[in-house]
């Protein structure tokens, strides 16, 4: 049987998740709409905590390219865009 595939908006969003948690700075997805992340099908808008003392500056490009290379290993495309949106900052112990 031949076609196209459709992988959930959820499992991207876990996927995003993910991917956004692996690296240094991120504490957590922020609640939101879906779980605090947002995707329409070809963009993916992320709503994260960062550490205090995390640099956004580093961090967010960084997210941004781990996220899609992400999405692209697991579901084979690539988001038109990875928009990151800092809500929070955690001060950890």
């Amino acid at each position: 049987m031949e076609g196209d595939s459709v992988i959930s908006p959820d499992v991207v969003a876990r996927y995003a998740a993910d991917a956004a948690r692996e690296i240094d700075g991120v504490t957590r997805v922020v609640e939101g709409v879906r779980r605090g992340i947002r995707f329409d099908g070809e963009a993916i808008e992320l709503h994260l905590a960062l550490r205090f003392g995390a640099s956004i500056p580093a961090v967010g490009p960084a997210v941004q390219e781990n996220v899609a290379a992400y999405l692209e290993r697991m579901t084979d495309a690539r988001p038109a865009a990875v928009n990151i949106v800092i809500d929070e900052v955690d001060v950890l112990p």
